[in-house]
């Protein structure tokens, strides 16, 4: 199918949906909501294709001026700064197009649950894994998102060794979920006294919220069990038995919580994270096939990927799959420019996309 004829089909399209959403027609809830995200979907695309095609006209228009042997010469000269003009712009609208046409990641839209778990390097990996939890709280603050912790062990000496965070807000998925996979530190550890550089590493989980209706648990694969929870060292927090360890039988998947006084508010904050992982399982086995009917992607998904190195001693930040290095790391980890990389990453998505097809 040739690209005008594809253009010509989305503003049909488009169109048509405009006109049965204008006549009320659609009694069915389900059919309603499902049409009207459809016209949703198509608005940005739409506008975008109306503006390609006026600029075609007005270049044929100019085209015609220039070419006019009649025509007036300080006309034409005015023409020519116009024509040149969009001679440029009209690749740059044809390639928005084209990006706005890919076919859409359905889990984008949703929020999601990071994990963080501190890995190689010990006290110095649970404290670099508290400095990334901090950047992706600032930088869901930039973005306007609501962040909650859902659950945290921390170290002795106020470092992480594991926590989940759930974040909610505009586009949250599709601006995180190339953030997984193994994020290294270099640096000296605050306990070193000879000033000698460490390597230490903490791996990083964005996983899709996933709803009700996503997946259905069945009661009967679930061994649920109650504690006492307890604090840093062991330390009791809590008198009852409110902490909660839920294990899906099928996939062996193991989900703790103990963070909240009430048995009901952990058991139900547990079986949140669990249904997000039992999501993320289907939703990495679609990708492994997805993958392995093209060459191109940023990253292999695989969670113990090397994905990017903070270090400190040179104030850098270089991510490994797109080979970008910025020199302002306390930018990044205060949040503010963690979006330099996020926004090369989907871009480079985008591309090996488009190359893939073209």
């Amino acid at each position: 199918m040739s690209f005008s004829l594809k253009l010509d089909q989305v503003l049909k399209r488009y169109d048509e949906i405009s006109a049965i959403l204008s006549t009320g027609e659609v009694e069915d809830p389900k059919a309603f909501a499902k049409l009207s995200k459809e016209f949703s979907d198509l608005e940005d695309v739409t506008a975008a294709i109306r503006d390609f095609k006026q600029a075609q006209n007005d270049f044929k228009e100019l085209e015609s001026l220039i070419a006019d042997p009649a025509g007036d010469k300080d006309l034409k000269e005015m023409a020519e700064e116009d024509y040149y003009a969009l001679k440029k712009t009209l690749p740059e609208l044809e390639q928005k197009i084209k990006i706005l046409l890919l076919p859409k990641d359905e889990d984008d839209d949703r929020n999601a649950i990071l994990e963080i778990r501190a890995g190689t390097g010990g006290d110095e990996a649970a404290l670099f894994a508290g400095d990334l939890l901090r950047m992706y709280q600032r930088f869901g603050e930039t973005q306007g998102w609501r962040s909650e912790i859902i659950s945290m062990s921390e170290s002795e000496l106020g470092g992480i060794k594991e926590v989940s965070l759930a974040l909610s807000g505009k586009d949250v998925f599709s601006k995180l979920k190339f953030e997984s996979g193994v994020h290294r530190v270099q640096r000296v550890p605050s306990t070193e006294t000879s000033g000698r550089i460490h390597t230490s590493a903490a791996t990083v989980a964005v996983l899709p919220e996933a709803e009700d209706v996503d997946i259905d648990i069945n009661e009967n694969d679930l061994r649920i069990d109650v504690y006492r929870s307890s604090g840093p060292g062991g330390q009791s927090v809590n008198t009852t038995d409110s902490a909660v360890r839920i294990t899906h039988i099928p996939t062996g998947l193991v989900v703790q919580q103990q963070d909240e006084k009430s048995q009901h508010k952990n058991r139900a904050k547990a079986l949140k994270v669990l249904r997000a992982r039992l999501y993320d399982l289907e939703r990495q086995k679609r990708d492994m096939e997805r993958a392995a009917a093209r060459k191109g992607q940023v990253g292999s998904g695989d969670r113990s990927e090397r994905i990017r190195t903070y270090n400190y001693p040179q104030g850098r930040v270089t991510d490994h799959r797109i080979t970008l290095t910025l020199y302002k790391l306390d930018a990044v980890m205060e949040g503010n420019a963690l979006i330099e990389f996020i926004e090369a990453l989907i871009s480079e998505d985008q591309a090996q996309k488009l190359s893939a097809i073209e």
